[in-house]
């Protein structure tokens, strides 16, 4: 008998900066692809399964801020592991029981190949559900933000919504933003890098509290 054991199979999971893992896939508005929507954000978000409350739940939520992530220039998908026939008839119900129309296109990813891209499949919680993850890619196709779920918690669909103000803020105007901001906040200025930029801080014409730690508005 060999003392060599299996090994655990290994995990694709994209990094933050780096280019989405692009696919190809079926939905319920049709076939797209990932680089359909180059030139705009996208929030590709996995849940466990159709027709379960939770899921539900969330699915309402994305549909009611839909309007709010377009005129971010955002295009929402979902995933999960699930047939074409189980989207469109979950879909139906959702609207047929709780008066809401889902407005995105929903991934049927049975083979599970755009979930393993995107390591949305953590064996620890399920062999065979998507966790429930979100990914916020930009219009060059980057990945820039990544939230994990477990299967038995939904997700804050406002703090989705934020993160992408948020990423579309620090591109547009070279900031960061502190905790829980929100549009109309103060931003935080970038730290000064030499010791003759933090004297030259502490003198501008920012909400200053120390030389690394500045506010403006903008």
């Amino acid at each position: 008998m060999s003392d060599v054991q299996a090994e655990a199979p290994v995990v694709s999971m994209p990094r933050i900066n780096e280019p989405a893992p692009q696919f190809t896939a079926k939905t319920t508005h049709g076939e797209i692809s990932l680089s359909d929507y180059k030139g705009k954000w996208v929030v590709l978000f996995s849940h466990p399964a159709d027709f379960t409350p939770v899921c539900t739940t969330e699915f309402i939520a994305f549909a009611k801020a839909f309007d709010d992530f377009q005129k971010l220039n955002t295009q929402v998908i979902g995933l999960s592991i699930d047939s074409i026939y189980s989207h469109i008839a979950w879909v139906r119900n959702i609207q047929d029981n709780f008066g809401i129309k889902i407005p995105f296109p929903v991934i049927a990813d049975l083979d599970m190949k755009v979930a393993h891209k995107y390591g949305m499949v953590h064996p620890g919680a399920s062999d065979t559900s998507a966790v429930r993850a979100v990914f916020v890619i930009d219009p060059e196709q980057k990945l820039r933000a990544m939230i994990y779920y477990p299967l038995s918690n939904g997700r804050s669909i406002p703090e989705v919504l934020r993160i992408v103000e948020a990423l579309q803020t620090s591109d547009k105007f070279g900031v960061a933003t502190p905790e829980g901001w929100r549009k109309g906040d103060k931003v935080i200025v970038p730290p000064p890098t030499s010791q003759q930029e933090a004297e030259k801080r502490v003198t501008e014409n920012y909400d200053i509290t120390d030389w690394y730690f500045s506010k403006k508005e903008l």
